[in-house]
């Protein structure tokens, strides 16, 4: 944790439990020292005390997750005008001070209604709400200035001394001013329900799940506070209506908190979007899991027509900001682009989602990091492919190059070297019957090099590329190829016909690595080789019954994956320890050209 938010941490803590303290010690104090006679009911009493304490946890939380500041401050001040009437008893003979407690013992109704004008973005929405609030703190302070000029609360109240700023002993006037403001608070309580209550019905469904919770605390609290307003000025009380009204109250921060959690949870789903759409932006899926994201069965996704240079769905439908959905302003625009200022999409979501640019900053970078990875799979996809077509040239080129070395040999050197000896077997010949004996050895001696010569060339032009598989495919090579290990191999190549020269090479290749791995590493006594076409691939199995242990990572082992992977086939090495080795190899037919 950075120093700077630990530090903040701290104070907002120190802060709240001072707030905390002086709330308690209002209602403990006031509670001693109210005559037990006069005094509330102590499960009530003990129900007004939690109510302060309810605001100030919400604080702590509102602070921690709140869209502004704002809430939580109102919070925190709310429990030190929670003001229980019985703390006058306290403060009845400061006669400087408990004028101005008495003048706000009521504010905390006004906090109250800002928080739910403030709900759920954290400020105001527009200049309605601006008035209400006015209207609040201008007659809030007007009643205070009542109090100060004109109040002196009644002996049931508490046995206040005098008020030193009274300007008139006025009983009548105060008590319309004190009826009058307590009508005006549920008033305004009522208007801010009403509009708090049009807007959910109105709303749509994501206005409606961020707002689930407030309406109902707030619909409560006004009902039971115009009952009380209406049972003051009659001089009555009821202990239902001021215990409902008290659980109402505490419900409305409870209300505030759970719904930019709610929000705050919203913004969390969009790492689940991410993980659904990680692969790239695929259109469809894209639109369907925002729109489950946001909870907005409204949400649309236009993507950016380079060719047209517009905004089209992914079924081609051109962003139209002509609707009847447009002209009401029930929807907002969400525009994403790269960080080199590309254009990529437009977002046209609920209004309401406006309110919570966290939560469409996060859609808007989920959606730009899934184009972004879409783009980078496609670019290694296709550097992949342009490697694998790659190799597969360098192969088919080196098999040409070696098939062409072949030729030349044979053509060529080969078939000097063969007339040489022949004319060397002429010459010795011619010596003998001469009588030249010894020349006649020589020229013996030099044909048996030449042969020798010959010999190795022509294992030499074998090793390069077989005249064989040319000619004959694996059919022939693969048992050719066989007879030459020392140890007994049984073949089984059932190919039908020519296969591509590459795959022919690839296998004949395949199969000369792993029987000479069997001659020199095995121990075998006996070896098989099976090729057979399966699925429109060839598939090749050269198996022993060796010692087995074989890795993968031997330099023979890597040879012949690398090959099979130059041509796109599957290569599986089985080899445990005393139960031999399998080689499995599968060469796909299809994109070479045929024999």
């Amino acid at each position: 944790m950075a120093p700077g938010r630990k530090g903040r941490i701290i104070r907002r803590t120190i802060v709240i439990a001072l707030v905390v303290a002086a709330s308690l010690t209002m209602e403990i104090t006031g509670f001693i020292a109210t005559p037990e006679a006069l005094r509330r009911e102590v499960s009530w009493t003990t129900l007004h005390t939690i109510v302060p304490l309810v605001f100030a946890a919400c604080a702590g939380v509102a602070w921690a997750i709140g869209p502004s500041r704002l809430p939580a401050r109102l919070m925190v001040v709310f429990p030190l005008v929670w003001i229980p009437l019985s703390f006058l008893r306290v403060i009845e003979h400061v006669s400087w001070l408990w004028p101005f407690v008495y003048g706000v013992h009521l504010w905390w109704a006004v906090l109250t209604g800002i928080l739910v004008l403030l709900y759920p973005r954290g400020r105001l929405i527009d200049g309605v709400d601006r008035w209400i609030a006015g209207i609040a703190l201008v007659t809030s302070v007007g009643y205070l200035l009542g109090v100060l000029l004109l109040g002196q609360p009644s002996p049931d109240v508490c046995d206040c001394t005098a008020n030193p700023y009274l300007v008139a002993d006025a009983p009548g006037v105060f008590a319309v001013i004190d009826v009058g403001y307590r009508l005006i608070g549920v008033l305004l309580a009522i208007v801010i329900a009403v509009r708090l209550l049009v807007r959910w019905v109105r709303g749509s469904v994501p206005a409606r799940t961020v707002a689930f919770l407030m309406p109902i605390a707030l619909i409560a609290w006004v009902i039971t506070l115009a009952t009380q307003a209406a049972a003051y000025a009659s001089g009555g009380a009821d202990l239902v209506l001021d215990t409902v009204s008290l659980v109402a109250i505490a419900s409305i921060p409870v209300s505030f908190v759970a719904g930019i959690a709610h929000a705050r949870n919203m913004r969390a789903r969009v790492a689940d979007l991410m993980r659904i759409t990680r692969e790239g932006a695929d259109r469809g899926l894209w639109a369907e899991s925002l729109a489950r994201t946001l909870r907005d069965a409204s949400v649309r996704v236009y993507w950016w027509d380079e060719e047209r240079a517009r905004y089209a769905d992914a079924s081609g439908e051109p962003l139209d900001d002509d609707t009847p959905a447009a002209r009401r302003g029930d929807h907002g625009l969400l525009p994403v682009s790269s960080p080199t200022g590309m254009p990529i999409a437009v977002i046209r979501h609920d209004r309401v989602l406006t309110d919570n640019m966290r939560l469409l900053d996060g859609v808007s970078s989920a959606l730009r990091l899934s184009v972004d990875n879409g783009r980078l799979r496609s670019e290694i996809e296709r550097t992949l492919e342009q490697v694998r077509q790659s190799r597969s040239r360098i192969l088919e080129a080196g098999d040409e190059a070696r098939r062409r070395i072949e030729r030349d040999l044979h053509d060529g050197a080969q078939q000097h070297l063969v007339s040489l000896g022949m004319r060397l077997r002429l010459a010795a010949n011619q010596a003998r019957d001469r009588g030249v004996e010894p020349l006649g050895v020589e020229l013996d001696g030099t044909i048996m090099m030449l042969n020798q010569a010959l010999k190795e060339l022509r294992e030499l032009a074998h090793g390069i590329h077989p005249s064989l598989l040319s000619s004959g495919g694996l059919a022939l090579a693969v048992p050719e190829l066989a007879g030459r290990c020392p140890v007994p191999v049984e073949i089984d190549v059932q190919p039908e016909g020519r296969l591509p020269e590459v795959v022919e090479s690839t296998a004949y290749f395949v199969v000369s690595e792993a029987l000479a791995n069997v001659a020199k590493h095995a121990q075998a006594t006996r070896g098989w080789v099976r090729a057979a076409l399966v699925d429109g691939e060839l598939e090749l199995v050269v198996r022993d019954n060796g010692v087995g242990g074989a890795s993968a990572e031997g330099s023979g082992m890597l040879g012949i994956a690398d090959r099979v992977d130059a041509v796109g086939g599957r290569f599986r090495l089985d080899s445990e320890p005393g139960a031999g080795t399998t080689i499995t190899v599968r060469i796909p037919l299809a994109g070479f050209t045929a024999h």
